[in-house]
């Protein structure tokens, strides 16, 4: 993120964009997306007895793996999920290459354990990677619907007391936790999820600078859900650390929120190219290399792009991506892209305009992302297998 330098004026204008790009995936799937915005923390102790057998569910010598060495997956995230796959379709036709990953989010307020939506997204080769949110989203619509002013609302989101770090991490929702890892254990086939995402900023009740949280509660609850999960013999899991982007050095170091390399198997980053904040136009270098290289510091887990997207307010966005597709291939880390389809705001989609499409296509038309999704390949979690 650019730095920013205005702290009160700007944060009132952040947390208001913020606030109305957290409810893109409302109602079926809960917010997950923000187009651009702050981060930063890890509690330092080593694993847990519990932790670390390699996601998996059962490995075999014979078991292809997800992506291949030298290859990256290309993802999507809509608007709608799993529910509705019109916006895939377009996604897919403008693209003209499948998606092999789908991102879609669940609240733990609303959501009981379902394997439909996961089927769904298996049954299209494509990867489901649950954005697993513990929060009742519900609670900041109802209130953006009474006209209640962005402080209030903000506060109805993130000051939600029941969903404090520390009561996931003493077992208060075991129960909940527990169904839905007998339940992922039961599809049989690789799931990934991305829990409790952009954990260093401040627009979420589980970033620790919110709604009572301390430092290092976030670590604490993270292991305990992780350890829940292997307890329950869900080890089909591949656990996503997501981080959002680097914006501003006023924030704790991102190791402070990291749960270690025994508790996380791919890295992600929430990361946009957005004029809101600058009118100058940053490239994907620009946007991404210091975050990675603060990672890189603490973890050498696959990095995945976990949220990506471009504004057209100054009619770059086709140049934007095209050029993104030529540089990404120097970050040989990174095994994967995917990108927030979504108009929320900005219009994110590759739809929304033919020459955007055409420099998307273009660029995923390279072999590099030529790669396909099975429920019985494993996916890759050291950069050297």
């Amino acid at each position: 993120m650019a730095k920013l330098t205005v702290p009160r004026v700007m944060m009132v204008l952040i947390a208001a964009l913020l606030l109305a790009d957290a409810f893109a995936m409302a109602p079926k799937t809960p917010a997950e997306g923000r187009k651009e915005a702050p981060s930063d923390r890890v509690a330092a102790a080593g694993p847990s007895a519990v932790a670390t057998a390699e996601p998996g569910w059962s490995r075999g010598p014979d078991r292809e793996i997800f992506p291949p060495a030298g290859k990256a997956f290309i993802g999507v995230m809509t608007h709608e999920g799993p529910h509705d796959f019109t916006a895939v379709n377009m996604f897919t036709a403008a693209a003209k290459r499948q998606p092999q990953v789908m991102l879609f989010g669940s609240g733990w307020a609303s959501d009981a354990f379902d394997r439909a939506p996961f089927d769904r997204i298996k049954d299209r080769g494509m990867l489901p990677m649950l954005g697993w949110e513990p929060w009742d989203y519900r609670l900041g619509e109802a209130a953006i619907k009474k006209g209640l002013p962005t402080r209030e609302v903000d506060r109805v989101r993130n000051e939600q007391t029941r969903y404090r770090l520390s009561h996931i991490a003493r077992g208060d929702f075991d129960s909940y936790l527990r169904s839905w890892a007998e339940g992922i254990k039961s599809l049989g086939y690789p799931v990934a999820i991305r829990f409790a995402h952009e954990m260093n900023g401040y627009w979420y009740p589980w970033c620790e600078l919110v709604n009572g949280n301390r430092p290092g509660d976030y670590v604490k609850a993270w292991r305990h859900v992780h350890d829940l999960f292997r307890a329950a013999g869900a080890t089909n899991v591949t656990w996503v650390w997501s981080p959002n982007n680097i914006w501003d050095d006023s924030l704790p170091k991102l190791s402070t929120f990291y749960p270690g390399d025994a508790y996380v198997d791919w890295v992600g980053i929430s990361g946009y190219y957005t004029t809101v904040f600058t009118p100058d136009y940053r490239p994907f270098d620009v946007i991404f290399d210091r975050i990675i290289k603060e990672i890189r510091a603490f973890s050498s887990k696959p990095l995945v792009i976990t949220e990506t997207g471009a504004s057209d307010a100054y009619g770059r966005k086709a140049e934007w991506i095209t050029q993104t597709f030529r540089l990404l291939p120097r970050y040989k880390d990174i095994i994967g892209v995917i990108w927030f389809e979504v108009n929320k705001e900005v219009d994110w989609r590759i739809v929304s305009s033919p020459a955007v499409a055409k420099a998307f296509a273009k660029g995923v038309a390279d072999p590099r992302y030529q790669v396909t999704w099975s429920p019985d390949m494993l996916l890759r979690t050291k950069l050297e297998d």
